[in-house]
C-alpha cells in the first residue's frame, strides 16, 4: 500500500539541525520560566542556589512581621521557586543529553542523591546535542 494513501502512516517532518556547538546565552526568564535547552553547571548553582537565597529572605522577613502575611507572601513565591526549580533542573538534563523526565528521579529516595551528583556536579555533554549548543564558555 501507497505511504499517500495509507490514513495510518506515521506524519513526517524536517527535523531542524541544532548540533551547533556554541549555544545561546538565555536570559533570566528562560533560565527560570523555560523547560527548553541547556544550561551549564555554574547557570544552575548561580541562579539555581545564589539568586534564590534573596527570596527566601523576603519570606523570612515576611513571617518575623506577622505569620499571616508570611504566608500570603510565601505561597506565591515557593510556587514560583518550585517552577524555576524544575525548569532549571530539566535543563541540567538536556545538557547531560538525557530527557527532562529524568528529573523525577528526583522524588525517588536515594536515586535523588544520583540525580543531585549528575545535575549539580557532572560536565554536559561537549558540544551540541539533541537540545541544543553547548553553553558552557558564554556565562
Amino acid at each position: 500500500m501507497d505511504s499517500a494513501q495509507n490514513p495510518y502512516q506515521a506524519p513526517k517532518s524536517e527535523v531542524s539541525d541544532i548540533s551547533h556547538q556554541e549555544g545561546e546565552k538565555l536570559s533570566l526568564k528562560q533560565i527560570w520560566f523555560s523547560f527548553e535547552g541547556r544550561v551549564p553547571r555554574k547557570v544552575f548553582w548561580l541562579y539555581g542556589f545564589l539568586l534564590m537565597l534573596p527570596l527566601y529572605a523576603v519570606v523570612g522577613i515576611a513571617f518575623a512581621i506577622s505569620p499571616k502575611l508570611g504566608l500570603v507572601v510565601a505561597v506565591p513565591l515557593y510556587i514560583v521557586m518550585v517552577w524555576a526549580g524544575f525548569a532549571m533542573q530539566v535543563k541540567r538534563w538536556h545538557d547531560r543529553d538525557k530527557s527532562g523526565w529524568w528529573l523525577l528521579l528526583s522524588f525517588i529516595p536515594f536515586a535523588n542523591i544520583w540525580a543531585f551528583i549528575e545535575t549539580g556536579f557532572l560536565r554536559g555533554s561537549e558540544g551540541g546535542n539533541r537540545f541544543g549548543g553547548d553553553g558552557t564558555g558564554l556565562y
